[in-house]
Protein backbone atom coordinates (compact mmCIF):
# COMPACT_ATOMS: atom_id res chain seq x y z
CA UNK A 1 0.00 0.00 0.00
CA UNK A 2 1.54 3.24 -1.15
CA UNK A 3 0.35 6.58 0.26
CA UNK A 4 1.72 9.87 -1.02
CA UNK A 5 1.51 13.38 0.44
CA UNK A 6 3.06 16.55 -0.92
CA UNK A 7 6.55 15.77 0.39
CA UNK A 8 6.32 12.21 1.73
CA UNK A 9 5.68 8.68 0.51
CA UNK A 10 4.97 5.59 2.61
CA UNK A 11 4.86 1.98 1.42
CA UNK A 12 3.38 -0.83 3.52
CA UNK A 13 4.33 -4.31 2.29
CA UNK A 14 2.61 -7.60 3.17
CA UNK A 15 4.61 -10.48 1.63
CA UNK A 16 2.33 -13.35 0.59
CA UNK A 17 4.72 -16.13 1.65
CA UNK A 18 7.96 -16.70 3.53
CA UNK A 19 11.15 -15.91 1.62
CA UNK A 20 13.27 -13.10 0.24
CA UNK A 21 11.62 -10.32 -1.80
CA UNK A 22 12.94 -7.39 -3.82
CA UNK A 23 11.05 -4.09 -3.50
CA UNK A 24 11.91 -1.71 -6.35
CA UNK A 25 10.81 1.94 -6.23
CA UNK A 26 10.29 4.09 -9.32
CA UNK A 27 9.55 7.82 -9.47
CA UNK A 28 9.06 10.79 -11.77
CA UNK A 29 8.23 14.48 -11.37
CA UNK A 30 4.61 15.03 -10.41
CA UNK A 31 3.91 17.15 -13.52
CA UNK A 32 5.80 14.87 -15.92
CA UNK A 33 4.40 12.35 -18.38
CA UNK A 34 7.82 10.76 -18.90
CA UNK A 35 8.41 7.10 -17.94
CA UNK A 36 9.11 6.34 -14.29
CA UNK A 37 12.81 6.00 -13.38
CA UNK A 38 14.20 3.42 -10.98
CA UNK A 39 15.20 5.16 -7.72
CA UNK A 40 16.20 2.46 -5.25
CA UNK A 41 15.59 -1.10 -4.10
CA UNK A 42 15.11 -2.92 -0.80
CA UNK A 43 15.39 -6.57 0.11
CA UNK A 44 12.67 -7.82 2.44
CA UNK A 45 13.02 -11.13 4.26
CA UNK A 46 9.70 -12.57 5.42
CA UNK A 47 10.06 -15.18 8.14
CA UNK A 48 6.34 -15.64 8.80
CA UNK A 49 3.67 -14.46 6.35
CA UNK A 50 0.55 -12.71 7.58
CA UNK A 51 -2.51 -14.78 6.76
CA UNK A 52 -5.02 -12.15 5.82
CA UNK A 53 -7.57 -11.38 3.14
CA UNK A 54 -6.19 -10.11 -0.15
CA UNK A 55 -6.66 -6.39 -0.73
CA UNK A 56 -8.91 -5.20 -3.58
CA UNK A 57 -7.25 -4.37 -6.89
CA UNK A 58 -6.22 -0.73 -7.20
CA UNK A 59 -5.34 0.41 -10.73
CA UNK A 60 -4.55 3.90 -9.43
CA UNK A 61 -1.51 2.58 -7.49
CA UNK A 62 -1.81 4.95 -4.52
CA UNK A 63 -4.04 4.75 -1.43
CA UNK A 64 -5.43 7.68 0.53
CA UNK A 65 -5.45 11.08 -1.12
CA UNK A 66 -3.74 12.15 -4.33
CA UNK A 67 -0.67 14.23 -3.52
CA UNK A 68 -2.25 17.20 -5.39
CA UNK A 69 -5.65 16.81 -3.78
CA UNK A 70 -5.77 20.47 -2.72
CA UNK A 71 -5.32 21.52 -6.34
CA UNK A 72 -8.37 19.38 -7.13
CA UNK A 73 -10.38 21.50 -4.65
CA UNK A 74 -10.49 19.18 -1.61
CA UNK A 75 -9.41 20.78 1.67
CA UNK A 76 -9.96 18.09 4.29
CA UNK A 77 -11.68 14.81 5.05
CA UNK A 78 -13.85 13.45 7.84
CA UNK A 79 -11.44 10.50 8.10
CA UNK A 80 -7.66 10.44 8.21
CA UNK A 81 -5.45 7.73 6.77
CA UNK A 82 -5.98 5.22 4.03
CA UNK A 83 -7.67 2.48 6.11
CA UNK A 84 -11.25 3.17 7.21
CA UNK A 85 -13.66 1.00 9.20
CA UNK A 86 -17.35 0.19 8.72
CA UNK A 87 -18.06 -2.00 11.79
CA UNK A 88 -21.85 -2.10 11.21
CA UNK A 89 -21.71 -2.20 7.42
CA UNK A 90 -22.32 1.54 6.99
CA UNK A 91 -19.90 4.38 6.46
CA UNK A 92 -20.17 8.12 5.74
CA UNK A 93 -17.33 9.94 4.00
CA UNK A 94 -17.43 13.75 3.90
CA UNK A 95 -14.93 15.96 2.09
CA UNK A 96 -14.70 19.71 2.66
CA UNK A 97 -14.06 21.55 -0.63
CA UNK A 98 -12.62 24.95 -1.50
CA UNK A 99 -15.04 25.37 -4.41
CA UNK A 100 -18.16 23.60 -5.75
CA UNK A 101 -17.26 20.16 -7.12
CA UNK A 102 -19.06 17.21 -8.65
CA UNK A 103 -18.04 13.69 -7.64
CA UNK A 104 -18.54 10.07 -8.61
CA UNK A 105 -17.54 7.02 -6.59
CA UNK A 106 -16.54 3.40 -7.24
CA UNK A 107 -16.92 0.70 -4.59
CA UNK A 108 -14.96 -2.48 -5.28
CA UNK A 109 -15.07 -5.81 -3.43
CA UNK A 110 -14.31 -9.35 -4.62
CA UNK A 111 -17.97 -10.40 -4.10
CA UNK A 112 -19.56 -7.20 -5.42
CA UNK A 113 -20.72 -6.91 -9.04
CA UNK A 114 -21.23 -3.59 -10.83
CA UNK A 115 -25.04 -3.52 -10.46
CA UNK A 116 -24.98 -4.28 -6.74
CA UNK A 117 -22.14 -1.80 -6.18
CA UNK A 118 -24.32 1.08 -7.43
CA UNK A 119 -26.92 0.20 -4.77
CA UNK A 120 -24.26 0.66 -2.07
CA UNK A 121 -23.62 4.38 -2.69
CA UNK A 122 -25.62 7.59 -2.15
CA UNK A 123 -23.70 10.74 -3.12
CA UNK A 124 -24.44 14.34 -2.18
CA UNK A 125 -22.77 17.43 -3.68
CA UNK A 126 -23.09 20.71 -1.75
CA UNK A 127 -21.40 24.06 -2.35
CA UNK A 128 -18.47 23.36 0.00
CA UNK A 129 -18.89 19.67 0.84
CA UNK A 130 -19.04 16.29 -0.83
CA UNK A 131 -20.64 13.35 0.99
CA UNK A 132 -20.93 9.67 0.20
CA UNK A 133 -23.04 7.21 2.20
CA UNK A 134 -21.53 3.73 1.78
CA UNK A 135 -23.18 0.36 2.53
CA UNK A 136 -21.11 -2.85 2.75
CA UNK A 137 -23.11 -6.05 2.07
CA UNK A 138 -20.14 -8.41 2.48
CA UNK A 139 -17.48 -8.91 5.12
CA UNK A 140 -13.92 -7.96 4.19
CA UNK A 141 -12.02 -5.21 2.40
CA UNK A 142 -13.42 -2.66 -0.06
CA UNK A 143 -11.80 -0.01 -2.24
CA UNK A 144 -13.72 3.28 -2.39
CA UNK A 145 -12.34 5.46 -5.19
CA UNK A 146 -13.34 9.14 -5.38
CA UNK A 147 -13.37 11.08 -8.68
CA UNK A 148 -13.98 14.84 -8.80
CA UNK A 149 -14.28 17.64 -11.33
CA UNK A 150 -15.22 21.32 -11.38
CA UNK A 151 -18.79 22.18 -12.37
CA UNK A 152 -17.65 23.15 -15.87
CA UNK A 153 -14.96 20.48 -16.06
CA UNK A 154 -14.95 17.86 -18.78
CA UNK A 155 -13.40 14.85 -17.03
CA UNK A 156 -13.42 13.37 -13.53
CA UNK A 157 -10.00 12.85 -11.90
CA UNK A 158 -9.13 10.24 -9.30
CA UNK A 159 -8.66 12.21 -6.06
CA UNK A 160 -8.56 9.44 -3.44
CA UNK A 161 -8.68 5.68 -2.92
CA UNK A 162 -9.74 4.45 0.52
CA UNK A 163 -9.47 0.95 1.94
CA UNK A 164 -12.59 0.10 3.97
CA UNK A 165 -12.71 -2.84 6.38
CA UNK A 166 -16.17 -4.23 7.13
CA UNK A 167 -16.52 -6.70 10.00
CA UNK A 168 -20.34 -6.94 10.13
CA UNK A 169 -22.05 -6.47 6.72
CA UNK A 170 -25.46 -4.89 6.21
CA UNK A 171 -28.44 -6.94 5.02
CA UNK A 172 -28.68 -6.86 1.21
CA UNK A 173 -32.41 -6.07 1.51
CA UNK A 174 -31.41 -2.74 3.09
CA UNK A 175 -29.27 -1.46 0.21
CA UNK A 176 -30.15 1.79 -1.56
CA UNK A 177 -32.69 1.73 -4.42
CA UNK A 178 -31.47 1.49 -8.00
CA UNK A 179 -30.87 4.51 -10.20
CA UNK A 180 -29.69 7.11 -7.69
CA UNK A 181 -28.02 10.13 -9.32
CA UNK A 182 -24.88 11.95 -8.16
CA UNK A 183 -27.23 14.57 -6.66
CA UNK A 184 -28.90 13.04 -3.59
CA UNK A 185 -30.42 15.40 -1.05
CA UNK A 186 -30.19 19.17 -1.27
CA UNK A 187 -27.10 20.83 -2.69
CA UNK A 188 -25.61 22.26 -5.86
CA UNK A 189 -28.34 20.92 -8.16
CA UNK A 190 -31.33 22.04 -6.04
CA UNK A 191 -29.74 25.46 -5.52
CA UNK A 192 -29.18 25.74 -9.26
CA UNK A 193 -32.89 25.19 -9.87
CA UNK A 194 -33.79 27.94 -7.41
CA UNK A 195 -34.79 25.68 -4.51
CA UNK A 196 -33.67 26.74 -1.02
CA UNK A 197 -34.36 26.13 2.69
CA UNK A 198 -34.89 22.36 2.39
CA UNK A 199 -36.79 20.57 5.13
CA UNK A 200 -34.42 17.61 4.68
CA UNK A 201 -30.79 18.37 3.83
CA UNK A 202 -29.62 14.77 4.22
CA UNK A 203 -30.44 12.46 1.29
CA UNK A 204 -31.65 9.63 3.56
CA UNK A 205 -35.01 9.94 5.34
CA UNK A 206 -35.96 7.34 7.96
CA UNK A 207 -39.63 7.14 8.90
CA UNK A 208 -41.46 4.87 11.33
CA UNK A 209 -44.87 6.23 10.35
CA UNK A 210 -44.40 5.46 6.66
CA UNK A 211 -44.87 9.03 5.47
CA UNK A 212 -42.89 12.25 5.15
CA UNK A 213 -43.18 15.74 3.74
CA UNK A 214 -40.24 17.24 1.81
CA UNK A 215 -40.42 21.02 1.35
CA UNK A 216 -38.35 23.69 -0.38
CA UNK A 217 -38.71 27.41 -0.85
CA UNK A 218 -38.66 28.28 -4.55
CA UNK A 219 -39.23 31.14 -7.04
CA UNK A 220 -42.71 31.68 -8.44
CA UNK A 221 -41.58 30.82 -11.99
CA UNK A 222 -40.43 27.28 -11.09
CA UNK A 223 -42.63 24.19 -11.22
CA UNK A 224 -41.70 20.92 -9.49
CA UNK A 225 -42.91 17.36 -9.98
CA UNK A 226 -41.89 14.14 -8.21
CA UNK A 227 -41.67 10.40 -8.82
CA UNK A 228 -41.67 7.49 -6.35
CA UNK A 229 -40.02 4.15 -7.15
CA UNK A 230 -39.04 0.92 -5.40
CA UNK A 231 -37.02 -2.01 -6.72
CA UNK A 232 -39.54 -4.67 -5.64
CA UNK A 233 -43.17 -3.70 -5.06
CA UNK A 234 -45.02 -6.48 -3.22
CA UNK A 235 -48.45 -5.33 -2.02
CA UNK A 236 -49.22 -1.86 -3.41
CA UNK A 237 -52.75 -1.79 -4.85
CA UNK A 238 -52.14 1.33 -6.95
CA UNK A 239 -49.27 2.69 -9.08
CA UNK A 240 -46.57 4.28 -6.91
CA UNK A 241 -47.20 7.66 -8.57
CA UNK A 242 -50.46 7.80 -6.59
CA UNK A 243 -48.52 7.83 -3.30
CA UNK A 244 -46.91 11.24 -3.98
CA UNK A 245 -48.74 14.58 -3.90
CA UNK A 246 -46.95 17.78 -4.94
CA UNK A 247 -48.46 21.03 -3.68
CA UNK A 248 -47.23 24.42 -4.94
CA UNK A 249 -47.81 27.33 -2.60
CA UNK A 250 -46.84 30.91 -3.36
CA UNK A 251 -43.14 30.61 -2.46
CA UNK A 252 -42.94 26.98 -1.35
CA UNK A 253 -43.30 23.47 -2.74
CA UNK A 254 -44.39 20.49 -0.65
CA UNK A 255 -43.78 16.88 -1.74
CA UNK A 256 -45.92 14.66 0.50
CA UNK A 257 -45.12 10.94 0.36
CA UNK A 258 -47.09 8.06 1.91
CA UNK A 259 -45.88 4.47 1.63
CA UNK A 260 -48.05 1.46 0.77
CA UNK A 261 -45.59 -1.06 2.26
CA UNK A 262 -42.28 -1.32 4.08
CA UNK A 263 -38.98 -1.05 2.23
CA UNK A 264 -36.59 1.44 0.69
CA UNK A 265 -37.85 3.96 -1.87
CA UNK A 266 -36.39 6.57 -4.19
CA UNK A 267 -38.09 9.95 -4.51
CA UNK A 268 -36.94 11.84 -7.60
CA UNK A 269 -37.56 15.59 -7.85
CA UNK A 270 -37.79 17.30 -11.24
CA UNK A 271 -38.23 20.98 -12.09
CA UNK A 272 -38.72 23.43 -14.92
CA UNK A 273 -38.96 27.19 -15.22
CA UNK A 274 -41.56 28.99 -17.32
CA UNK A 275 -38.97 29.28 -20.12
CA UNK A 276 -38.58 25.50 -20.46
CA UNK A 277 -41.04 22.90 -21.72
CA UNK A 278 -39.37 19.79 -20.27
CA UNK A 279 -38.68 18.90 -16.66
CA UNK A 280 -35.03 18.46 -15.65
CA UNK A 281 -33.83 16.21 -12.83
CA UNK A 282 -33.09 18.09 -9.58
CA UNK A 283 -32.18 15.52 -6.94
CA UNK A 284 -33.08 12.20 -5.32
CA UNK A 285 -34.05 11.23 -1.79
CA UNK A 286 -33.96 7.78 -0.18
CA UNK A 287 -36.88 6.94 2.14
CA UNK A 288 -36.41 3.97 4.48
CA UNK A 289 -39.29 2.42 6.42
CA UNK A 290 -39.39 -1.01 8.10
CA UNK A 291 -42.52 -0.59 10.26
CA UNK A 292 -44.96 -2.21 7.78
CA UNK A 293 -47.05 0.83 6.75
CA UNK A 294 -50.12 0.46 4.51
CA UNK A 295 -51.26 3.97 3.62
CA UNK A 296 -53.87 4.42 0.88
CA UNK A 297 -52.95 6.53 -2.16
CA UNK A 298 -53.65 10.18 -2.84
CA UNK A 299 -56.30 11.07 -5.43
CA UNK A 300 -55.38 10.96 -9.10
CA UNK A 301 -54.01 14.37 -10.12
CA UNK A 302 -54.83 16.04 -13.45
CA UNK A 303 -52.91 18.77 -15.30
CA UNK A 304 -54.96 21.61 -13.79
CA UNK A 305 -53.54 20.81 -10.35
CA UNK A 306 -51.42 23.98 -10.38
CA UNK A 307 -49.69 26.46 -8.10
CA UNK A 308 -51.93 27.46 -5.23
CA UNK A 309 -54.13 24.32 -5.36
CA UNK A 310 -54.26 22.79 -1.87
CA UNK A 311 -56.13 19.63 -0.86
CA UNK A 312 -57.24 20.07 2.75
CA UNK A 313 -59.88 17.32 3.01
CA UNK A 314 -60.06 14.43 2.27
CA UNK A 315 -56.32 13.67 2.11
CA UNK A 316 -56.87 10.11 0.85
CA UNK A 317 -57.76 9.12 -2.70
CA UNK A 318 -59.86 6.15 -1.53
CA UNK A 319 -63.26 6.94 0.00
CA UNK A 320 -65.59 4.64 1.94
CA UNK A 321 -68.82 3.64 0.23
CA UNK A 322 -72.19 5.02 1.29
CA UNK A 323 -70.72 7.72 3.52
CA UNK A 324 -70.60 11.48 3.82
CA UNK A 325 -67.19 13.04 3.24
CA UNK A 326 -66.20 16.63 3.92
CA UNK A 327 -64.41 18.27 0.94
CA UNK A 328 -62.21 21.32 1.50
CA UNK A 329 -59.87 22.55 -1.23
CA UNK A 330 -58.23 25.72 -2.52
CA UNK A 331 -58.43 26.27 -6.29
CA UNK A 332 -57.09 29.68 -7.37
CA UNK A 333 -58.94 31.51 -10.16
CA UNK A 334 -61.87 29.10 -10.06
CA UNK A 335 -65.35 30.60 -10.46
CA UNK A 336 -67.05 27.38 -9.36
CA UNK A 337 -65.97 24.05 -7.79
CA UNK A 338 -68.11 20.92 -7.87
CA UNK A 339 -67.80 17.25 -6.91
CA UNK A 340 -69.15 14.79 -9.48
CA UNK A 341 -70.07 11.36 -8.14
CA UNK A 342 -73.35 9.60 -7.66
CA UNK A 343 -74.73 13.12 -7.50
CA UNK A 344 -73.38 16.56 -8.37
CA UNK A 345 -72.44 18.62 -5.32
CA UNK A 346 -71.66 22.33 -5.71
CA UNK A 347 -69.04 23.47 -3.19
CA UNK A 348 -69.32 26.83 -1.45
CA UNK A 349 -66.44 29.27 -1.13
CA UNK A 350 -65.59 30.57 2.34
CA UNK A 351 -64.12 34.04 3.07
CA UNK A 352 -60.62 32.50 3.24
CA UNK A 353 -61.00 31.21 -0.35
CA UNK A 354 -61.58 27.55 0.54
CA UNK A 355 -64.17 25.59 -1.47
CA UNK A 356 -65.99 23.22 0.86
CA UNK A 357 -69.05 21.01 1.16
CA UNK A 358 -70.31 17.56 2.25
CA UNK A 359 -70.40 14.86 -0.45
CA UNK A 360 -72.15 11.48 -0.40
CA UNK A 361 -69.82 8.86 -1.89
CA UNK A 362 -72.37 6.34 -3.14
CA UNK A 363 -71.73 2.72 -4.04
CA UNK A 364 -68.35 0.97 -4.19
CA UNK A 365 -66.77 1.21 -7.62
CA UNK A 366 -67.95 4.78 -8.14
CA UNK A 367 -65.39 7.38 -9.17
CA UNK A 368 -65.72 10.77 -7.51
CA UNK A 369 -64.23 13.71 -9.42
CA UNK A 370 -63.43 17.20 -8.24
CA UNK A 371 -63.90 19.70 -11.06
CA UNK A 372 -63.83 23.47 -11.45
CA UNK A 373 -64.99 26.15 -13.87
CA UNK A 374 -62.28 28.69 -14.71
CA UNK A 375 -64.20 30.81 -17.23
CA UNK A 376 -67.16 32.76 -15.95
CA UNK A 377 -68.79 32.79 -19.38
CA UNK A 378 -68.22 29.08 -20.16
CA UNK A 379 -70.24 26.24 -18.67
CA UNK A 380 -67.60 23.52 -19.14
CA UNK A 381 -65.94 21.97 -16.08
CA UNK A 382 -62.28 20.91 -15.85
CA UNK A 383 -61.42 17.83 -13.75
CA UNK A 384 -58.69 18.43 -11.16
CA UNK A 385 -58.72 15.33 -8.90
CA UNK A 386 -60.32 11.87 -9.00
CA UNK A 387 -61.12 9.58 -6.04
CA UNK A 388 -62.11 5.89 -5.86
CA UNK A 389 -64.99 4.62 -3.71
CA UNK A 390 -64.37 1.24 -2.08
CA UNK A 391 -66.19 -1.03 0.29
CA UNK A 392 -64.87 -2.10 3.69
CA UNK A 393 -64.48 -0.53 7.08
CA UNK A 394 -62.78 2.88 7.55
CA UNK A 395 -59.89 1.12 9.34
CA UNK A 396 -59.19 -1.08 6.30
CA UNK A 397 -59.07 1.98 4.05
CA UNK A 398 -56.52 3.70 6.27
CA UNK A 399 -55.92 7.42 6.15
CA UNK A 400 -53.26 9.64 4.60
CA UNK A 401 -51.29 12.35 6.36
Amino acid sequence: MMTISKNNMTIKVTPPTTGLFDLMIFARHADSQDPYNWVCSYQIQCLEPRNGEKLPENPFHFWGFHQKVRDFGIKESSHKGELLFAPEGTFLLTLQTSRPLLATYDLINKDLDAALSKKCLAAQAEEEKLSCHVLCPFQGYYRLSVFVKDLEGSTFRNAANFLIRCSRPINQNELFPSGLSMHCGSGISSNGHGLSNPSHSSPIINTKLGKCNITFHMPTDVEVTASLSKDKVMNAKYPLERYVLVTHLRTKVSVCVVLPESGIYKVGLFGRSKDHKDFAHICDYVIRCFSDPSWPPFPRVYSLWRRGCVLLEPRTGVLQEQSWVRFRIKVPKAYQAVVLGQEKTVLQQTPNMVWEGDVFTGAAGTQVKLAAKFNQHCSSLEVILAFEVRGGSPASLGCSG
